[in-house]
């Protein structure tokens, strides 16, 4: 009996194998395509970054700047469940200090932190203003314009916060630290509301001269710490001061 003829293989790929190959690469060259259309923001990078930091439950060394008055551990661990809020609230404090950190200047006498009322931009009074005045200075609008955006974009109020040293001025204009840092958080509103078309409603100024320090005045360096304005970032149903 004659064996049955079975024809040879074909030589090389098989043709489904080809047809696959073609599928993959044209996929590949619109996914390239797409990565090369996309805009890269850095500031949503870098929030996208420190939520998925959070969330993993890192624990980080907070920057000196942003510590609490007398706080009893520069070490803090992340809640690694999170409300709505909370979420709102860290990614606000991401936004500010991608910000700000562009700006090398504007780093040093600026420090932001996630606050159980909100989110806190803690600003030196020397970079705003001159000392003993409540006029605020040509670097003063970099710190502003990033309040500005915020309250741009969400729907939070703002509480400016003034504060001194324990050495009164005693000058004219202001016979006492209460008149100096009432005035220089009504300077930040007014600035806030004239030039950023803020409504003044969303907005609250107060002055605590030097009744709240971030440190004991015992040194120059630390009363320069506690000369400061503080904008304190809080959703509307939260009354605060």
């Amino acid at each position: 009996m004659a064996k049955k003829f079975v024809p040879p293989p074909d030589e090389g790929l098989p043709p489904w194998l080809a047809t696959f190959a073609d599928l993959v690469t044209l996929l590949m060259c619109f996914f390239v395509l797409l990565l090369s259309f996309a805009n890269q923001d850095v500031a949503k990078f870098r929030t996208l970054m420190g939520s998925v930091k959070d969330a993993f439950g890192v624990q980080t060394e907070r920057p000196e700047a942003t510590h609490a008055a007398y706080s009893p551990t520069r070490l803090e661990k992340k809640g690694v469940n999170l409300n709505q809020e909370q979420k709102v609230v860290l990614d606000l404090t991401m936004q500010l200090r991608a910000l700000i950190e562009e700006d090398t200047e504007l780093k040093r006498s600026t420090g932001v932190s996630a606050e159980r009322e909100g989110v806190l931009v803690r600003v030196e009074a020397a970079y705003l203003f001159k000392e003993g005045e409540a006029k605020l200075s040509a670097e003063a609008p970099k710190v502003l314009a990033n309040v500005l955006k915020i309250l741009s974009e969400y729907n939070f109020n703002c509480v400016i916060r003034g504060h001194t040293a324990d050495v009164d001025t005693g000058t004219g204009i202001y016979p006492s630290n209460w008149e100096l840092s009432a005035a220089r958080a009504a300077a930040a509103l007014r600035y806030l509301v004239e030039q950023g078309g803020i409504d003044p409603r969303r907005l609250k100024a107060v002055g605590y001269a030097g009744t709240r320090p971030l440190v004991p005045n015992d040194k120059e360096v630390d009363r320069v710490r506690n000369r400061r304005v503080e904008f304190l970032l809080h959703r509307p149903e939260m009354e605060t001061w």
